[in-house]
């Protein structure tokens, strides 16, 4: 094949997708010209019935001034109309408005068309007879267009009801000339190909942009009525009463019901985007035919060109950056030239890219971020007002019953204080016992213990609280794995999601509690894969949706109403599972019930430093007698109530301020040797209450060692090491001190 023939078919294979691109977006901008076009018609449509419906409201207004005035007033309880019939022709917009009081049986009393006191029409001329049966006598009606037999002319009717004591004792009505519509075209500049009209209920053309004097109250063919009765706009093709093929838009005017219709020619509609695919085609045949000539002109001595464009090409289209060297061929080069340019452009696109999506990580980064914070202050905000909401109130009764036991004299009266004390110290310890479950660590006592009886004792507390609409189900599977966990904790987690359960199905309903052994191959949520055991209570309630399911393990978060929850049940089984080294999982679908999941890890041997402790007893004198207890206390307050405490039941105290100055103590051998260190775990300086026990148990195995505390972060498992929880009644300490 010869080199001028290759170099042709090389230039309609470079230029043949070229074309087909070309096509596509030839009938792209046709399809979005012709879409373009018809929103802007639909929108010219939909505010010009708004500018008739405007215009018919207006001339409501002028009527129900009217209805309103004082003169009618007067000229019915007078049955004299004169002033109020040159009041009413002083009111009509224009000179041929007609403005005509009538009876509700149809009789005119005036007509301003007429002289006062010339006869006039007996009955209505237009359908709003037919109207007030379909609307309501009280409603503001627009007719359809009729022929006046006053005016001698097409009009339309406008409405009012005159009341008299609440009672329609007339009807005020505007007649309206239907020529006085077409200015409203004039004042629009329509293009002069489209037709405007406006369409009364009927079908009947009111006004048209064109001419209006043959086609005023000719009706619309059957199909264009039924299309505008179908829905409020839209847009359908059809005729014109001139022949035309047309694609026509329309829309409602709400106060006369009647429909705006704005026709373009189907010619018109395809023109712009015709021409526009026009110009580009002969552009693209030009194009090829210069394309063709220069191939044949310089065919001779383009082969090595080519070659080397080939290569070119070939770099540029990995993507790299290419250089070119040039070869003497003008359009070679420019086509060598070209390419280094798209190859550089390509570079700086990339790198640009590269950069932007690198900059929109960062943002997404940085909006997630902040979101996540933000939602963690106002998990934290509804916290901490929870917590000051409660703790105020135990405060208040403490200051109270304090306040009143120092100005009473009255030993009786002083003890009930007392107890009333005695009370709120105990509701405060059960809040913090509450609040420590949502923590890492609670100072709790853990047990290995077994499920069933758990889940056993749990059924016997709950059984006295659900009503007898709920029926209660229990599913425990045999040969269930024993766990380690505070079995208080558990049966109060269990009892907690059964009363919200209740509250979630006020018209009964099924609970049903399953237990079984699980054993996790693949990690499960924070959960790392073993053996776990899975306890599972559902409710057949009203269930949750998504932005309560969102916030149901929140603390203080509640959909129950003032004083019927605290916002603690579901947070405190959460935090229970989380410390217990296990999960709680919660799945709920608006109508379809709740479901609570709690995996708890297979127990492997009991905790001993978590013992547990009699109920409170008295404080017994001479209970510590030859005993010496090294009190460890950052707190003065504690100190200053504990230390006389204790030295009343017989105990030698030795005290220090922080773990530090407690070490110091015992290595200095200049006091005597204590036979129990007493510590609180939190304090400050290098050694805390923990370090201090192992320290204690390491050098000193003679000494035992009872830590209490409020809250830890840390896991108490030292060897012969006795907790003892804050707040504590002083009995209980002194017996296990003096164990």
């Amino acid at each position: 094949m010869r080199i001028r023939n290759r170099l042709l078919l090389l230039v309609l294979a470079l230029f043949l997708p070229t074309f087909i691109a070309s096509a596509l977006v030839v009938s792209y901008v046709y399809r979005e010209e012709q879409k373009a076009q018809e929103r802007t018609v639909a929108e010219t449509a939909r505010a010009f019935a708004l500018l008739v419906d405007s215009e018919l409201r207006n001339r409501e207004s002028i009527l129900r001034t009217m209805a309103s005035s004082p003169s009618l007033e007067d000229s019915i309880r007078a049955r004299d109309f004169s002033l109020f019939y040159a009041f009413a022709r002083k009111m009509a917009p224009t000179a041929d408005t007609a403005i005509i009081l009538i009876e509700p049986d149809g009789r005119q009393v005036f007509n301003t068309r007429a002289a006062f006191g010339d006869p006039v029409p007996t009955q209505r001329s237009s359908n709003l007879a037919q109207l007030m049966d379909r609307y309501g006598a009280d409603n503001t009606l627009v007719s359809d267009m009729f022929f006046a037999p006053v005016g001698r002319r097409y009009d339309f009717n406008i409405q009012v009801p005159v009341k008299v004591d609440r009672q329609i004792r007339y009807f005020l009505m505007m007649g309206v000339h239907t020529a006085q519509l077409q200015s409203l075209f004039q004042a629009q500049s329509f293009p002069s190909r489209w037709i405007g009209s406006i369409v009364d209920r009927t079908g009947t053309i009111v006004a048209r942009t064109r001419d209006p004097q043959s086609n005023v109250g000719r009706v619309l063919r059957e199909s264009s009525r039924q299309q505008l009765a179908s829905r409020r706009e839209g847009v359908y093709r059809s005729v014109s009463l001139d022949g035309i093929p047309v694609k026509a838009f329309y829309s409602h005017v709400p106060n006369a019901d009647w429909k705006v219709l704005i026709s373009i020619p189907e010619a018109e509609v395809r023109r712009v985007a015709l021409r526009a695919a026009a110009l580009l085609g002969a552009v693209m045949l030009l194009l090829l035919a210069l394309a063709v000539i220069a191939a044949r002109r310089f065919a001779s001595g383009v082969i090595r060109p080519i070659e080397d464009l080939g290569r070119t090409a070939e770099i540029l289209g990995q993507g790299q950056e290419v250089s070119y060297t040039p070869q003497g061929l003008a359009e070679a080069d420019t086509v060598g030239y070209t390419m280094v340019n798209a190859s550089r452009q390509i570079q700086r696109a990339k790198t640009e890219l590269e950069q932007r999506v690198a900059e929109a990580v960062s943002a997404f980064e940085r909006a997630q971020s902040a979101l996540l914070q933000s939602q963690k202050l106002e998990a934290l905000g509804r916290l901490t007002g929870g917590i000051a909401h409660e703790f105020n109130n135990l405060l208040q009764t403490l200051a109270t019953a304090l306040q009143l036991a120092e100005i009473t004299s009255d030993r009786q009266r002083v003890q009930s204080l007392i107890e009333t004390c005695k009370k709120t110290v105990d509701r405060a310890t059960a809040l913090t016992s509450q609040l420590g479950a949502f923590g890492r660590i609670q100072d709790a006592r853990l047990v290995t213990t077994s499920v069933d009886e758990r889940i056993g004792s749990f059924v016997q507390l709950v059984q006295n609280v659900l009503p007898s609409n709920i029926a209660l189900e229990v599913d425990c599977a045999p040969g269930l794995w024993q766990v380690t966990v505070d079995p208080l904790q558990f049966e109060l987690a269990l009892l907690n999601i059964a009363l919200n359960a209740k509250d979630a199905m006020p018209e009964g309903g099924r609970l049903r509690v399953q237990a079984g052994n699980h054993a996790l191959t693949h990690p499960l949520n924070t959960l790392p894969a073993g053996d776990y055991v899975r306890i599972a209570v559902s409710d057949t309630g009203f269930g949750m949706p998504p932005e309560v399911l969102a916030k149901a393990l929140d603390p203080f978060f509640t959909t129950k109403g003032v004083g019927k929850g605290t916002g603690l049940g579901l947070p405190q089984a959460y935090g229970f599972a989380t410390q217990s080294r296990g999960t709680l999982l919660l799945h709920s679908t608006p109508g379809a019930g709740t479901t609570v999941e709690i995996y708890l890890p297979r127990g492997t041997h009991p905790v001993s430093a978590m013992a547990e402790l009699p109920d409170a007893e008295p404080a017994a004198i001479g209970a510590g007698r030859g005993m010496t207890v090294l009190l460890v206390e950052d707190d003065p307050l504690v100190r200053e109530a504990v230390l006389p405490a204790l030295e009343a039941a017989g105990f030698r105290l030795l005290v220090a301020g922080s773990g530090d100055a407690a070490l110091a103590m015992l290595e200095s051998g200049a006091h005597p040797r204590p036979d129990v260190v007493f510590s609180d775990i939190v304090m400050p300086g290098r050694i805390s209450g923990i370090d201090l026990a192992k320290i204690v148990s390491e050098r000193y195995p003679g000494i035992r060692v009872v830590l209490s505390t409020g809250y830890t972060d840390k896991r108490i498992d030292i060897p012969g090491v006795q907790l003892l929880a804050k707040p504590y009644e002083i009995g209980k300490a002194v017996k296990l001190l003096s164990q």
